[in-house]
């Protein structure tokens, strides 16, 4: 590895810290990285550092290993404004919208460029201590312990930080008992940390279906939402144009060739985008 690449991610580890009260705790929130290769990074003692770990830790604090250019889609700014009266206002919202509309990287750059925001990438597999883990290893918290334990530490981290924010990603995926969490954090930090969950058209169906059923938590998830689910829109040509601008395909007809092929789906997009890359770098 170069030490352009490294001298990245140092940078990016460096701000990466600034966002927790130390360097331990930044520590406990990466997976595999000490304090004490922390301040090796940060402090120009590279000798015993491997490129392994120069990988591991640039993946995790946001080095971007290709050039891909993203742009402020119509979905990314909804995101993002709505992230951010989350963030100002200690708000609650549900965005809803289909694979690829963009939910991901907005929340992803949202993390990087905001301080005590709490990206959970939920899944079918999380239990309810697996999701405190996760949320506690997000804020640099100890992760050992009880669940009660877990719940109260998570709740006295919300309690002493400036405007917090928990984005429950994929918050569809979650089993009920994982997913009343929703309910608990609500309850105990209510006006105190933004919650938002960001999921697929699957979680207003869930919920609807499961006040209709009567089932346990959901007329309570619905109620403090708003009542409410802030819908994406469909991936119009405007957005297509600006990807594929921005990451060198100016053919007017190349554009629309993309468009009409990505079905709507931004990591299409991105394939088709980078197909015509390759065939550039072919031709030359």
């Amino acid at each position: 590895m170069n030490n352009e690449t490294k001298l990245k991610i140092q940078e990016l580890l460096i701000k990466y810290c600034d966002g927790f009260d130390s360097n331990n705790k930044a520590a406990n929130s990466l997976r595999d990285v000490s304090a004490g290769t922390i301040s090796q990074v940060i402090n120009n003692k590279w000798d015993l550092i491997s490129d392994k770990m120069w990988l591991n830790i640039g993946k995790q604090v946001g080095l971007q290993s290709s050039k891909w250019v993203i742009v402020e889609t119509t979905n990314y700014g909804i995101c993002k404004h709505f992230l951010n009266d989350a963030k100002q206002h200690s708000r609650v919202h549900a965005i809803i919208g289909s694979a690829s509309y963009g939910k991901d990287t907005s929340a992803k750059d949202f993390v990087a460029e905001n301080d005590s925001v709490y990206l959970i990438n939920c899944s079918e597999f999380f239990n309810k201590k697996y999701f405190l883990v996760q949320l506690l290893r997000a804020m640099g918290e100890n992760t050992t312990g009880t669940l009660p334990e877990l719940v109260e530490r998570a709740v006295s981290k919300i309690n002493r930080t400036d405007r917090p924010v928990i984005i429950f990603n994929e918050a569809d995926k979650l089993n009920d008992p994982t997913l009343y969490f929703f309910i608990t954090f609500y309850n105990l930090c209510e006006d105190k940390c933004g919650l938002v969950m960001m999921a697929t058209e699957q979680l207003i169906n869930r919920i609807s279906r499961g006040m209709f059923l009567g089932r346990k938590g959901y007329q309570e998830i619905f109620s403090r939402l708003g009542r409410r689910f802030i819908e994406l829109k469909e991936t119009s040509k405007a957005d297509v144009t600006k990807i594929c601008m921005a990451n060198g395909v100016t053919s007017t007809d190349k554009i629309a060739e993309i468009f009409n092929k990505c079905e709507g789906d931004l990591r299409r997009v991105k394939k088709l985008v980078q197909n015509e890359a390759m065939k550039g770098e072919q031709a030359a």
